[in-house]
């Protein structure tokens, strides 16, 4: 019998501070307890069927990632090891297996930093409009998964309810002032060509991700701290490099595919969202597991 999915993890004799689409984070004072659930989202909903052991997975990948690269640091993951963590959690983490990561406490830059390294998802459907992706103009004629000429840094809002909006790299500036503007763009560009580079070594294409940062202590844009999830299947999209094939449609590594089985449904893309069939639940598992394994070697 599979795993029932963890839906709603629970650390013993704390409250749940605040609760995202898949983690709940847990006040520790100046630290943080970050839980993955097994809760999946897609067009800003959360669906009402988890995909059993994604948590686990999520936190494991970027438990790798904030080891592995360099341009990663400063992060805020303490460690991921239940067995390190303060006593008042260390049987609470211990219970949920690989899903806890105990961070360090930062206020975070109310904007989502994503990197496009290949033409795909809303941008290449921006790009067949307006040959162009948010405000960067491209050259004619790239098809569907090109490699852009260069990866390209194209923020959004950071929405608590609804969809995160595109933001021009002026209006970023406008935001939180030229320096961190700077700072965001080239630390994103930074990690992006780091874990690309590291992608391709295990057979897989980093197509776009998204980072979060936190500020320092005194905001200096130097020391920005990464945050967050890092480089997963529900943050990233992944092409397997031996099936990628420019101008045609490729099989999905992240969660594209559940946007892939939703899209093909008439349902407007507001709550509440449907529920997905087992063979979707069971070839998304099946799916983050190959990623895991793939990039961490395990």
């Amino acid at each position: 019998m599979s795993e029932a999915p963890v839906i709603n993890p629970e650390l013993a004799g704390l409250k749940t501070s605040r609760r995202g689409k898949v983690r709940h984070l847990f006040d520790l004072g100046d630290q943080l307890a970050l839980v993955a659930s097994d809760r999946i989202s897609a067009y800003d909903c959360v669906l009402p069927t988890g995909i059993p052991g994604k948590g686990r997975l999520l936190t494991q990948i970027s438990k790798f990632w904030f080891a592995k690269l360099e341009s990663a640091k400063p992060h805020h993951l303490i460690t991921a090891d239940a067995a390190e963590m303060p006593e008042s959690i260390r049987e609470g983490a211990k219970a949920l297996d690989g899903r806890t990561m105990l961070v360090k406490k930062s206020e975070i830059v109310p904007f989502e930093c994503i990197v496009r390294g290949y033409l795909a998802g809303s941008g290449w459907k921006q790009y067949q409009k307006e040959q162009k992706v948010q405000e960067h103009s491209l050259p004619p004629g790239l098809r569907l998964g090109d490699p852009l000429p260069e990866p390209l840094f194209t923020p959004t809002t950071k929405a608590d309810e609804g969809h995160d909006e595109p933001i021009s790299f002026a209006g970023l500036v406008e935001a939180v002032g030229q320096d961190m503007a700077d700072a965001l763009k080239a630390r994103s560009l930074a990690i992006f060509k780091e874990a690309s580079e590291w992608a391709l070594t295990r057979g897989l294409i980093l197509c776009d991700t998204k980072f979060e940062f936190g500020y320092s202590e005194n905001r200096d844009p130097a020391k920005l701290v990464l945050c967050d999830e890092v480089l997963t299947p529900d943050s990233s999209r992944f092409f397997k490099a031996s099936e990628h094939k420019p101008g045609e449609a490729v099989k999905p590594w992240d969660k594209q595919l559940v946007r892939d089985y939703l899209s093909g449904l008439d349902w407007d893309k507001t709550p509440p969202a449907p529920e997905l069939p087992e063979e979707i639940v069971k070839e998304t598992v099946n799916r983050y597991q190959e990623i895991h394994d793939l990039i961490t070697g395990a």
